[in-house]
């Protein structure tokens, strides 16, 4: 099983290298072109310059102008609040509405890595509209679990076997009848999403307990999930927990 995880992960940066394109766009800044596509399905494009002996990564403010131009401002206390939350929890910084990261010849992948990943989530905020910004996704699950009386922790972090790092939004420790779980919660499922909760499942699960679950509880509440992100979990073990389904869950949570 470890040479075939192994196998994965290599496909997968071999498929990341593959897929990232490099140009030069002026003497201090590189554009890099990932794989990975927002929710315009467009490819995400990060900046990397030379700073202080190290580089500076950043999106060059179009994540939040974005989302402003769709009519999804971030200036109500509770967004800056939820906006803090997400880039805190992957290093990543608020400047003057750029998201930036720094990094050094020696974590500049990981580092790149977790600029990414904030973007999607930033991205996601995108979905928190006028009507439903009074109960975002992440707040209705934490007050479920709470009302269900799981005892778990919010905001864990792994660092994978690949030495990236990965952030579950909650994790439950075993117990006498149930083992370790991871819970990510996605608002807004995606292949996109999928494709990188999987790569933090796949990464994750061998530096982990070996009965670790992984699950994925989905907003599904406006818009039903494609199968193929349920085809996705379910082709590496992730237990796919659609939101109005919820209640299936408890037990196997509570435990």
């Amino acid at each position: 099983m470890i040479e075939e995880i192994s196998l994965l992960i290599d496909q997968y940066q071999a498929w990341l290298k593959e897929k990232t394109a490099l140009r030069e766009i002026n003497n201090n800044y590189i554009e890099i072109t990932t794989p990975f596509i927002d929710r315009h399905n467009d490819l995400i494009q990060i900046y990397a310059r030379r700073e202080n002996g190290g580089y500076l990564l950043t999106d060059d403010n179009y994540t939040i102008d974005d989302l402003a131009m769709a009519g999804c401002s971030l200036d109500t206390l509770k967004r800056q609040e939820i906006l803090k939350t997400i880039l805190a929890g992957f290093g990543v910084r608020n400047n003057k509405g750029a998201l930036v990261i720094n990094a050094t010849k020696h974590n500049f992948s990981l580092q790149k890595h977790n600029l990414i990943q904030a973007i999607l989530s930033v991205n996601d905020l995108f979905y928190c509209t006028e009507s439903y910004i009074k109960s975002i996704f992440l707040e209705d699950v934490t007050a479920w679990l709470k009302q269900i009386g799981v005892r778990s922790i919010s905001n864990i972090k792994f660092s994978g076997q690949s030495g990236y790092d990965h952030v579950f939004d909650f994790g439950i420790p075993s117990s006498e009848s149930e083992p370790e779980r991871l819970l990510r919660v996605i608002n807004h499922p995606t292949k996109a999403k999928a494709e990188s909760f999987v790569f933090s499942w796949l990464d994750t699960r061998d530096v982990r307990p070996p009965e670790s679950k992984a699950y994925a509880i989905l907003n599904n509440q406006e818009k039903e999930i494609s199968p193929s992100v349920d085809q996705a979990f379910k082709s590496y073990d992730i237990i796919s927990m659609h939101w109005n389904r919820r209640n299936q869950f408890s037990e196997q949570l509570v435990r």
